[in-house]
C-alpha cells in the first residue's frame, strides 16, 4: 500500500485502489500550494478532529468525490446538516468494517471545536488494520497512556502516524515514547512547520528518533512511500 503527503496530517492512502484521505487541509495551507486538489480523488475521509487544519476541505472531497466520512458522532452529524448523506458515525472505542480494513477509534487528548464555533466531541485517533498491516493515525494528541492500550489489542503497529511540532500537540521526545507504547518502530511524521509556532528542527528530531531506536520518516509535501 501507499501513502502520499499532503502537507500538515493530511495524508492519502491507498489501499490496493481504495483511497482514503485523512485531515484534509490543503486550501490553507502555504506550504501545499502546489498540490492541486482538484486531481486528488477519495473513497473515504477520516476526520480526527473539528479544527479547521484538520477539516478544512473535507466538504469539498466529500461532495466531489461522494466520498464516505468517518468521524466522531458529533462531527458526522454537522455534516448531516451540510446534505453529507454517506456518513460513518464512531466514538472513542467503537469500529467500522470497511473495505480495506478494520478502522477502530482511539483516544487523542487534544481539544476540538468546528470552524462556526460548534461543538466537536472529543478529538480521535484511529488505528487501521488491513490484511496484513497495523497503521496508527494518531490525530492531534499529547503522549497518553491510552496508546499502550493499542498494544494489548493490536500487538504491533507497523508505521504510526505522530505529530512532532510540539506547542499544540507531543514533541518528538514524546513521539518517541508513543511509538514505544504502541509497538511500532516506525514513525512519519506529521503536524509541523506548517505554522510559526511548530517549527521543527529536522535533524534533532532525526537524532532523537534514533537515539530512541525508531526510524523517522519526514517526507516532503507531494511524496509517496510505500508502507
Amino acid at each position: 500500500m501507499n501513502v502520499t503527503y499532503l502537507g500538515h496530517s493530511c495524508f492519502l492512502f491507498d489501499f490496493d485502489g481504495t483511497k482514503v484521505l485523512t485531515d484534509p487541509f490543503i486550501t490553507y495551507n502555504a506550504l501545499a500550494k502546489n498540490i492541486d486538489k482538484e486531481a486528488i480523488t477519495c473513497d473515504y475521509i477520516l476526520l480526527s478532529h473539528g479544527h479547521q487544519d484538520h477539516m478544512a476541505d473535507a466538504e469539498f472531497f466529500l461532495k466531489k468525490d461522494n466520498a464516505t466520512l468517518v468521524a466522531i458522532y458529533d462531527i458526522a452529524e454537522w455534516f448531516k446538516e451540510k446534505g453529507i448523506e454517506n456518513l460513518v458515525h464512531l466514538n472513542i472505542g467503537g469500529k467500522t468494517a470497511l473495505p480495506f480494513g478494520l478502522v477502530k477509534m482511539v483516544t487523542a487528548v487534544h481539544s476540538s471545536v468546528l470552524p462556526d464555533g460548534s461543538y466537536g466531541g472529543n478529538p480521535a485517533g484511529y488505528v487501521i488494520q488491513t490484511k496484513d498491516k497495523v497503521i496508527y493515525f494518531a490525530g492531534d494528541t499529547a503522549l497518553t497512556y491510552d496508546m499502550k492500550l493499542i498494544a494489548d489489542r493490536f500487538k504491533k503497529v507497523d508505521v504510526a502516524f505522530l505529530p512532532i511540532g510540539d506547542a499544540l500537540t507531543m514533541d518528538i521526545e514524546d513521539a518517541v515514547v508513543a511509538a514505544d507504547w504502541v509497538n511500532a518502530d516506525k514513525i512519519i511524521g506529521m503536524h509541523y512547520d506548517t505554522f510559526p509556532n511548530i517549527q521543527l528542527n529536522k535533524e534533532a528530531a532525526s537524532q532523537t528518533a534514533q537515539q530512541a531506536n525508531k526510524k523517522l520518516v519526514l517526507l516532503a509535501i507531494g511524496e509517496t512511500t510505500t508502507i
